[in-house]
């Protein structure tokens, strides 16, 4: 049995339009500032992102279907945290071989190998596990939502173990869950769906333990008009 971390990404259940894609700092700009002026480009076009924007249903059997899957350790640990960044340290502490991520992006990096010689962060941390020795093999099941390709990462599919599996049922029986992270990751999920993702948390039905995770004020009855100026032309 390989000692396995399963990480999911809450941008797996949810959408994110082409024209929000960029590489973004995770700070409190970029994790709640910009969605209010999103928030408002949109109310101009005549659309409310609070109603077109949502989970996808597919949340709500996740942890059912996992659990007929994959074997977890009896005191499996649950974690967490705002940035995806801390799968590379869970893993790393925990000892594990072996990562499964459920993910919108794959997180290998996006420069390339050069990637690689970056700090850990948000976009790098599975190639940074992979790259450094600490885990052997990576299976990445990208989200209903996901406009990646494995295609796009040939350099690190050529040194690698990395498996892009369709679904969870492709996954190797012989993963042991040591370790479960849940990141936030706030600048590609909006505010709106905070109490979804904590309801996503609290139902795999265990302790959890918390890193960096901040209340996001999300108040849109209470914008003035010189709110929504600064949000359109500073966030």
């Amino acid at each position: 049995m390989r000692k396995t971390l399963l990480t999911i990404d809450w941008d797996y259940f949810v959408p994110f339009r082409k024209e929000w894609f960029f590489s973004y700092i995770e700070n409190k700009r970029n994790s709640i500032d910009i969605w209010y002026k999103r928030y408002i480009m949109a109310r101009l076009r005549g659309e409310d992102l609070e109603k077109t924007i949502k989970a996808a249903p597919e949340r709500l059997l996740f942890w059912r279907n996992i659990k007929n899957i994959l074997p977890f350790y009896k005191n499996v640990k649950v974690f967490i945290s705002e940035s995806h960044k801390f799968a590379y340290y869970l893993a790393k502490n925990f000892g594990c071989e072996r990562v499964i991520s459920f993910d919108s992006h794959s997180d290998l990096g996006y420069s390339g190998l050069e990637s690689l010689q970056f700090e850990v962060n948000s976009a790098n941390w599975l190639g940074k596990l992979l790259g450094d020795g600490i885990v052997k093999e990576a299976f990445i099941i990208y989200g209903p939502y996901s406009v990646e390709k494995p295609e796009n990462f040939k350099e690190f599919l050529s040194l690698y173990k990395i498996n892009f599996a369709l679904s969870a049922k492709e996954l190797p029986k012989d993963s042991f869950v040591q370790v479960i992270h849940i990141a936030r990751s706030g600048a590609w999920t909006p505010p709106w769906l905070d109490g979804e993702f904590m309801k996503f948390v609290t139902s795999v039905g265990l302790r959890y333990y918390e890193f960096g995770i901040s209340h996001r004020r999300w108040k849109t009855s209470s914008l003035s008009y010189g709110d929504q100026i600064f949000y359109l032309n500073f966030a």
